[in-house]
């Protein structure tokens, strides 16, 4: 199996401009229009089992409209990390909503303006914790490179200090250009580390040394498609001579124990 825990795609309706959008921000090419058939059509090309689609919201007010989305399309081969925003204010019947019929949480500090240990946010994070979700975190700097650092690796732990039963994924392994800090304050931790935009960013030894450095079961595996084409950063992680459970535990083994999905589903 492969489990592809941080994927992208957006409605028909809005699948354009958001690729449009997101290519002149981060000056890179989306592999296709970031629509769910895209998404299905390389997860075929790529043997990939099933995909996490994280979800963003702006603005407080996208937040249910995201969240009714998602849960439409979500399926046995497409799990919904759903939209939530700090500002949104009816999000505790709204993470309810998510518990009911989706798989977590996508956060994304530097568009949604706030930092990931702010003190703001406790009361939401309690009742993510209490309710079992996991939450994505984006973590680092961005593409970018036009935005502050709201979730660095020092902050998450913070969080993690704080609210220990909190489920947290690190997207791009804990700190997109900042691997040090993530060496430094989150290796060992009781925190996943996802690979999406971090094995082709380092020399090939420092991400196998970093990868055996952590948990093994908290270790999974991340593309951020429809930015790269997932089977590029499946062959590195295949390239690093890891050990076979390990690489499995990276691939889908740890992402099928976090979301609860059994092998092998089917459409």
């Amino acid at each position: 199996m492969v489990i592809d825990i941080h994927t992208h795609a957006w409605p028909e309706k809005v699948s354009l401009r958001a690729r449009e959008t997101l290519e002149s921000l981060f000056k890179i090419p989306f592999v296709g229009e970031p629509t769910i058939d895209l998404l299905l059509s390389y997860m075929d090309k790529n043997s990939i089992d099933v995909s996490v689609v994280a979800c963003v919201a702006t603005k407080p007010e996208q937040v249910p409209s995201i969240n009714t989305w998602a849960l439409s399309v979500r399926s046995n081969r497409l799990k919904m990390f759903c939209a939530m925003h700090p500002d949104y204010p009816d999000w505790q019947r709204e993470l309810l909503r998510i518990k009911e019929g989706g798989d977590g949480i996508k956060f994304q500090p530097e568009f949604q303006n706030f930092y990931v240990d702010d003190t703001r946010m406790f009361d939401m994070y309690a009742q993510i914790e209490n309710l079992g979700l996991p939450v994505l975190f984006h973590c680092g700097e961005e593409l970018s490179q036009t935005m502050l650092v709201r979730s660095n690796p020092a902050r998450l732990r913070a969080v993690h200090r704080e609210f220990p039963g909190l489920k947290i994924i690190a997207g791009h392994f804990g700190g997109f250009q900042i691997w040090d800090e993530t060496r430094k304050f989150l290796l060992g931790e009781d925190i996943y580390l996802e690979t999406s935009y971090f094995i082709r960013f380092m020399p090939r030894d420092t991400v196998r040394e970093m990868l055996l450095a952590h948990r093994a079961d908290r270790l999974l595996f991340g593309s951020d498609f429809p930015l790269v084409d997932q089977k590029i950063d499946i062959d590195c992680i295949k390239g690093l001579g890891l050990p076979k459970a390990l690489e499995e535990r990276i691939l889908f083994r740890n992402a099928q124990e976090l979301l609860g999905i059994e092998s092998r589903s089917t459409p």
